[in-house]
């Protein structure tokens, strides 16, 4: 379990990081190797990483972020079920319409992929792969369901499960569809979001599916998240809303990636 305690501190003190750029605009290695007490290699490798994501600019000694980049934070998982509420119903609505009889579907965790499992037809007979509890909760009682729920340590921001144990799960499966979540859709820099551990575990997914259709509200659209998941490219599909940006419709559109319009 030792790996899945140095990539939660890695991740935990990157965000940090973030936040004090966000707060004063720059920062200094001697300063953050004595507030961290962590070498100034590792402090390097760290502005080295927030560099290479776009999210500030390597100074001597130090990074400054970069400005017009957003950088949100995470909210938590209340807050999240009361904003965009509509738009993710009626994407979830169009998403759940995609899903066959027979398919075997996994459903990452968030509030827009419990929406899709809402939304999925009463009696249909197909398999169900979640890391979210409530998605769980939604499905439980479906006894047509086969519900497989990940397991692995459980993150109470969101609800879900993440690490090792979870990745591993999934490494031996295979799924005609996946759902994932966004926190951030930047043409230019990718699906991304908040937390690494849980980008590891959303390229595992990835990797299992034979389809990859993102759902998100179009205001996930040209925010940027600190950890990378995947290429636009590497998309199916994407079930947005109508406010989505007339360049991200251009991009999608340039990069071979089916956009569909949940109305």
């Amino acid at each position: 379990m030792r790996p899945t305690i140095i990539r939660r501190d890695t991740s935990a003190r990157r965000e940090r990081i973030l936040a004090l750029l966000r707060q004063q605009g720059s920062v200094q290695i001697p300063a953050l190797a004595e507030h961290f007490g962590v070498s100034t290699q590792t402090l390097r490798n760290d502005l080295n990483f927030l560099d290479a994501r776009g999210v500030c600019t390597r100074s001597p000694g130090g990074a400054l972020l970069r400005i017009g980049v957003q950088t949100p934070t995470e909210d938590a998982i209340e807050i999240k079920r009361q904003l965009y509420a509509a738009e993710k119903a009626r994407i979830g609505r169009a998403g759940a319409a995609l899903i066959a009889p027979g398919d075997s579907v996994l459903l990452d965790s968030g509030t827009t992929t419990l929406q899709v499992a809402r939304h999925i037809r009463s009696g249909e007979s197909l398999a169900v792969v979640t890391n979210d509890i409530g998605v769980m909760n939604e499905l439980a009682s479906r006894e047509s369901i086969q519900l497989i729920f990940l397991g692995g340590i459980l993150r109470r921001v969101n609800m879900s499960f993440y690490g090792l144990q979870t990745e591993q799960a999934l490494r031996d499966l295979h799924v005609d569809k996946l759902f994932l979540a966004a926190d951030g859709f930047h043409i230019e820099k990718g699906i991304t979001t908040h937390f690494e551990p849980e980008a590891l575990l959303n390229r595992v997914m990835c990797q299992i599916a034979t389809e990859i259709i993102v759902v998100a509200d179009s205001s996930k659209f040209g925010r940027l998240c600190l950890h990378k998941i995947l290429e636009p490219r590497a998309i199916t599909r994407v079930i947005t809303d109508a406010g989505i940006p007339d360049e991200a419709r251009a991009a999608l559109s340039d990069a071979g990636v089916q956009l569909q319009i949940a109305t």
